[in-house]
Parts: structure tokens; sequence; C-alpha cells
């Protein structure tokens, strides 16, 4: 069963992600509190998600244990294979998103883990970016659902 295993957010660019139980998110305008979120927002930039399962690959092949929210995706995923999802709207507990482009990984995101390898690592690996087409909360544990 596919399911939201951990949510973070940041008010400030280039600050930790913290880790928290729920986040609010507003349609077309992103998760409430977190630095991406505008009245008027790109549907690029309003929520990401990233399997946990390409995490612990990485972790694991280069003996490292880097924490899941550190890898700055707003949402990690566990049970559900993000690449699928262009193009395609899922239920993420009472929120509909769709899934909008992969996301790739970054030199922020290379400095900010001090790890040289991210960029090659995480092509194609690194999350999806959504759009957010309905308003409510998504907690730790809800159910994440393909709807078409």
């Amino acid at each position: 069963m596919a399911e939201v295993f951990k949510l973070g957010i940041t008010t400030n660019n280039n600050q930790p992600i913290k880790e928290v139980n729920s986040i609010e998110v507003l349609a077309n305008k992103g998760i409430v509190g977190d630095r991406h979120f505008h009245d008027f927002n790109d549907p690029y930039n309003q929520l990401s998600l990233i399997e946990a399962e390409n995490i612990d690959e990485y972790n694991i092949k280069f003996g490292l244990d880097i924490p899941y929210i550190n890898f700055r995706r707003n949402v990690v995923t566990k049970g559900i294979q993000l690449n699928d999802l262009i193009g395609k709207k899922l239920k993420v507990g009472n929120v509909e998103l769709e899934g909008i482009e992969l996301c790739r990984p970054c030199r922020h995101l290379t400095e900010m883990l001090d790890q040289k390898n991210i960029l090659k690592e995480f092509m194609r690996k690194g999350g999806l970016r959504c759009q957010i087409l309905s308003s409510s909360k998504i907690n730790v544990g809800d159910k994440i659902e393909i709807i078409n």
C-alpha cells in the first residue's frame, strides 16, 4: 500500500527542512508555511514528493545515513513509483494532486548534503513535482492512490 512516510517544510530557502506530522495545502498556492507558498503559485513549485526507497538505496550503496527529510522534498512516500505519475492525478489523503514533472537533483542539494555524486545518483530518482488541485491536510500515514 502506498503511503505518506515523512513530511517536511521550511519557511526560507537555504534552511534545513523541518519534519512535521501534517501539512495544510491550498489548491494552486502550495503548503501553508513553506518557502514556496504564494497566492498565484507556479504549479512546478507547489509540492514535491520523493520515494523513501530511492533514499534507502542511496544510503545503503554509499554506507550513509542521511535522513529522508534532508533530501528537500515535502512528501516522502513509500510503496509507489513516482516516475510513472507525470500527467496523472493522485489522491494523497484527502488532497488531489497532478504529477507535473520529475524533480531533477540540483547543485544546491549536492552542497547541502556534501555529496558530490547526488546529481548522478538521483537522475530520474529525485522525485515528482505536483500541482495541488484541492485544499486539505496531508498527514503522515495517509494513503496515496492513483485516480486516473
